[in-house]
């Protein structure tokens, strides 16, 4: 039995499971460690001492704290050592770099930290080189890499069942770093390292260091995809098209539903190909947390690569800072 401290204890943390019905696939880092059976949350930490107590009575937690300090001076006045196996980090975005050093001190065997790693690319590099450093692995909750469709369409491409990539397009919303690093790190995990071409004007929708950010990339194959930005006071938005040789691909609804058309002769103009009609799947996206939790498990039980890890986080963050900084910076365009 893994032993897990929490740090944050907001939605991804458990909340977007509280409501749950029986048999669903876990949301959140609580109910996917607890879905799996081999974890333990022994220790909670979040400074909302209401959304403590609640998250404790919820996942059974025995003891929660204030701070990581106040675990700390805890964990030192008790004579324990190491007490943790996994720790997961959950906390806001601009309390990662704190929280995930405070969590090496606590000599864990594996970090699972909320995307993206911290709001500074500098400070994201310094986390995955402290990790590196002290022998923790390091996971980042980059969540479609542990998608069953994702990692098909992944192999599809590869073998080039799909025949030659034409074009991709990307729709995101909530911030290049909060949600355009899921797209950013997506396509290049079905499509290999990007380079920024172009970016649009910023899209203010999320925060003020953080806006959506229209762009044009490439791939080392030359192949350009196009991401445009909503806003998130309207909807949630995450949606891609891969335009190929033999058909088009659509992952939609976030990756809930996927849609495909395939190249076909006309029925209407002889000579001709056109698009036949889409025909729609369930997406697996909903089995990402649990899967990325056992592979978390086989990481630290057998050593199994994990599938989301620090170096390929890094690689899209990267993405992001240049669009971001192309965006705002209109001169060096």
């Amino acid at each position: 039995m893994l032993k897990v401290l929490v740090i944050g204890c907001g939605n991804i943390a458990g909340g977007f499971d509280a409501d749950i019905k029986a048999g669903a696939m876990p949301r959140t880092h609580a109910g996917a460690y607890a879905a799996q059976g081999q974890f333990s949350i022994q220790t909670c930490v979040e400074p909302d001492a209401d959304k403590r107590v609640v998250f404790m009575a919820r996942w059974g937690i025995p003891k929660g704290y204030e701070s990581v300090e106040q675990l700390s001076a805890a964990t030192v006045d008790a004579g324990s050592s190491s007490q943790f196996d996994v720790i997961s980090v959950c906390s806001p975005t601009q309390l990662h770099y704190e929280h995930v050093v405070q969590a090496l001190r606590l000599s864990p065997k594996l970090i699972f930290c909320e995307k993206p790693i911290c709001n500074d690319l500098t400070r994201a590099q310094d986390l995955v080189q402290r990790c590196n450093d002290q022998g923790v692995k390091l996971a980042v909750n980059h969540n479609r890499r542990w998608d069953p469709n994702v990692r098909q369409l992944r192999d599809q491409l590869k073998t080039g069942q799909w025949g030659q990539i034409r074009t991709v397009m990307g729709q995101y919303n909530k911030g290049v770093l909060n949600n355009g690093s899921h797209m950013i790190d997506l396509l290049q995990d079905l499509m290999g390292p990007l380079a920024v071409i172009d970016c649009g004007e910023p899209c203010f929708d999320y925060s003020t260091s953080d806006p959506s950010v229209p762009a044009v990339l490439v791939n080392e194959h030359g192949v350009h995809i196009t991401l445009s930005c909503g806003h998130a006071g309207d909807y949630s938005l995450f949606e891609m098209q891969f335009v190929t040789q033999r058909g088009v691909i659509a992952m939609e609804d976030g990756g809930l539903t996927w849609r495909t058309r395939l190249a076909a002769p006309s029925q209407q103009f002889s000579g001709y190909h056109e698009l036949s009609q889409s025909q729609f799947t369930a997406g697996s996206y909903f089995q990402t947390m649990a899967n990325a939790v056992e592979n978390i498990y086989r990481a630290v039980t057998d050593g199994d690569a994990l599938a989301s890890d620090g170096e390929s986080a890094l690689r899209a963050q990267l993405v992001c800072q240049q669009m971001l900084h192309q965006s705002t910076q209109p001169s060096a365009r």
